[in-house]
């Protein structure tokens, strides 16, 4: 597997050069800069790269040219023309030769970040399952196989995504934290007829929603302060392939109106736009919340929900897999001990029975990086006691009066026990177990428990302080 990247820049243009290497650089990838046509051939039969960018502009052999040789050295070698000149004849050929995009010279940071995305999730495809790195977009980074021991649910959740990936239906992915829906989404967008056009994610809870809008949708030229030139966004970029928004019920209800109307008409206007920018992109959303729950209390919209709502794919828990468990495991392992070159010693027997035994609130996610810390730290130890040290039983166990009334009628030492007492004091136990459950799945956000148990954060309070639940217990 391979630990970074390779990149092949074609470009007579010394600074370009020297910029789309520093580009690279910074975003973890290896560059490697040549000057012609002739040397670009000479280099990819040298060490085959994961993929190129390839300035229509050279002297000698032409970038067509040079298109058309690399082509035939190389068939799964996916290339980005860029070129200063928009030739749309020169547009078509590229692309009837097989180019993954074609970018106008100079291009946005943001443009190039996709069209390489896109060339080297494909590159990735085709490179018998390696994972792409590309940052956080790559194709797989960080994510394990998808459908690791095919659990009945896993099966379930293949089957639909063969149903519905070649069609242009808006699908919502829906699990908790850690496991897998950005996997399933990339599943969706590879195992399609957009694959060879952009596949964009945006998390629509990492920024505040004066942001998240122009990310989305752009802005034009003097819209606010610092708006010194038209941007695009992430729609138009993912025009004629895919947009993947990642914990969607975090929208801001302002947006979602005008996501419904993006949805419903294929249609925005930019920030201090004032024309209708029409764009087809295929919409793939998904929650680790209740958005039923969310629509009930008014913070999502209810006919957004039922756009988005169209197929749902549910992810079951890493708890509910733990035939899975050992795979996963060991796909880490093998996968981090060759990114930090230490030797993959197979995991010890008590580090798999504690992984069997543990519930992984963080899922997929969670398993990772404890496999990540063996390896670094070369010691199983550290992650062992971690996990030995957290209650096996949730907080708010204790339930005195039940175990009382039932050991005193079990025992004999009455002859009547209250039904209606027992009732009430098995509820509250279970209410607290349940709460705690969510609690520690949650790692202690109040609110987001709240939510997914249906009740009021106020509720949620008090019924923390009734069952003694703290985040310090």
């Amino acid at each position: 597997m391979k630990s970074v990247a390779r990149v092949l820049i074609v470009d007579d243009d010394p600074s370009a050069r020297e910029w789309l290497s520093a580009f690279l650089r910074d975003r973890s990838l290896a560059p490697t800069a040549v000057g012609s046509g002739e040397e670009a051939l000479v280099e990819v039969r040298r060490a085959l790269p994961d993929a190129a960018t390839l300035d229509l502009g050279l002297p000698g052999m032409n970038g067509l040219a040079t298109l058309r040789a690399l082509r035939a050295a190389a068939p799964g070698l996916p290339v980005v023309i860029l070129s200063g000149v928009g030739d749309t004849q020169a547009i078509v050929e590229a692309v009837r030769l097989g180019a993954v995009d074609f970018l106008r010279k100079p291009c946005e940071s943001e443009e190039l970040e996709t069209a390489l995305d896109k060339a080297l999730a494909r590159s990735a495809l085709e490179d018998a399952g390696a994972p792409g790195r590309f940052g956080e977009n790559a194709l797989g980074a960080g994510l394990p196989p998808l459908f690791a021991g095919q659990s009945r649910k896993m099966r379930m959740a293949d089957d639909m995504i063969d149903h519905v990936a070649d069609t242009d239906i808006t699908v919502l992915i829906r699990g908790e934290s850690g496991t897998g829906k950005e996997l399933v989404a990339r599943t969706l967008w590879s195992r399609s007829n957009r694959s060879r056009r952009a596949f964009v994610k945006v998390n629509c809870a990492a920024l505040p929603h004066e942001l998240l809008e122009s990310e989305l949708f752009g802005y034009e030229k003097g819209a606010f302060t610092g708006a010194q030139k038209r941007k695009l966004g992430k729609f138009e970029l993912a025009n004629g392939g895919t947009i993947f928004l990642d914990e969607i019920s975090e929208m801001h209800p302002s947006l979602q109106a005008k996501l419904l109307q993006v949805l419903q008409d294929g249609q925005f206007s930019r920030l201090g736009g004032h024309a209708d920018v029409a764009v087809d992109a295929r919409v793939i959303a998904a929650s680790n919340r209740n958005l039923e729950a969310a629509v009930r209390d008014g913070s999502f919209r209810e006919d957004l929900f039922y756009r988005l709502n169209v197929v749902s794919i549910q992810l079951p828990p890493l708890r509910e897999r733990r035939d899975e468990i050992p795979l996963l495991a060991d796909h880490f392992l093998d996968r981090y001990a060759r990114e930090y070159g230490k030797d993959p010693k197979p995991l010890p027997d008590e580090v798999h029975a504690a992984f069997a035994e543990y519930d992984f609130p963080g899922n997929i996610r969670e398993l990772e990086n404890l496999v990540k810390r063996i390896v670094v730290l070369g010691t199983a130890e550290p992650v062992l006691a971690e996990i030995r040290a957290r209650p096996a039983a949730p907080r708010g166990e204790a339930c005195p009066l039940v175990r009382g009334e039932l050991e005193r009628f079990l025992a004999g030492a009455s002859e009547r026990v209250s039904l209606k007492r027992v009732a009430r004091e098995a509820a509250q136990l279970a209410e607290a177990r349940l709460i705690a459950k969510v609690l520690e799945r949650t790692r202690w956000n109040r609110k987001e428990a709240a939510a997914i148990l249906q009740i009021s954060y106020k509720a949620l309070l008090y019924k923390m302080r009734d069952a003694g639940l703290s985040d310090s217990a």
